[in-house]
């Protein structure tokens, strides 16, 4: 017994292409998106090789690690010229890389040549050390504990260890400032100088809390987000 749907077949086959159609251009529009989102997210975890700390086979209980931090890394160092980034010194050369392997239970004795200008704080809180071998820092030679909000330009901050270190900016008059990486020490900088000590074997996340990206939304996109620039991990072995 046949039963009248009601419909002309070239319509009915009409419909169903098109539903075909919708359904394929669903899927294909998926696949755009993941392949984005992948693409993204290689972009924000990729970047320079590790950097493994030297130990020191006299002193196994301390290593030096020494940083610098720039506001525009320039075109030597990175296709993204004008992003803001830290810099680590690896046998007298400065390299753009964020990730680095420290020895576990070990006093970490970090310098830092901060380059950049005063970008202050929002949250005063990051004013102050802490987390670092006798609560303070050397800035210029000059033993502290706190500076001011407002002449902060970057941190250094391991929040699984509880290490924030606020890092003086360069005032925004200073005499001969660099403008692209890696900016050599007859430039106009200041010093920062702490220790914090390694825990346990582990992967920490460090990063920088001021919003120094100009140029992103809140000034924190770009460079404040991507491994290799503004924040990165510790290998703690």
């Amino acid at each position: 017994m046949a039963f009248d749907t009601g419909l002309d077949p070239v319509h009915y086959r009409g419909v169903a292409s098109m539903g075909a159609r919708q359904a394929l251009a669903t899927l294909l529009g998926v696949a755009v998106v993941a392949a984005l989102i992948a693409a993204y997210v290689v972009f924000l975890t990729g970047g320079p090789t590790p950097y493994s700390v030297p130990v020191s086979a006299a002193d196994k209980r301390s290593v030096s690690l020494t940083l610098q931090t720039v506001a525009a890394v320039g075109p030597e160092l990175s296709p993204n010229a004008n992003w803001v980034s830290y810099l680590v010194n690896e046998h007298g050369t400065w390299r753009r890389s964020t990730v680095w392997t420290l020895p576990a239970h070990t006093l970490v004795h970090v310098t830092v040549y901060q380059f950049d200008g005063r970008s202050g704080l929002r949250n005063p809180f990051l004013a102050q050390a802490r987390g670092v071998v006798g609560g303070s820092f050397t800035v210029d030679g000059k033993t502290m504990k706190v500076i001011d909000p407002a002449d902060a330009s970057h941190t250094f901050a391991i929040p699984q260890l509880g290490v924030i270190v606020p890092l003086e900016g360069v005032a925004d008059d200073a005499k001969n400032q660099c403008e692209d990486a890696p900016c050599a020490l007859s430039t106009a900088h200041t010093t920062i100088t702490f220790t914090f000590r390694t825990g346990k074997k582990g992967h920490y996340r460090w990063q920088c809390f001021v919003p120094c990206a100009a140029g992103f939304l809140y000034g924190f996109g770009g460079p404040m987000q991507t491994i290799g620039y503004m924040d990165g991990f510790i290998d703690v072995v």
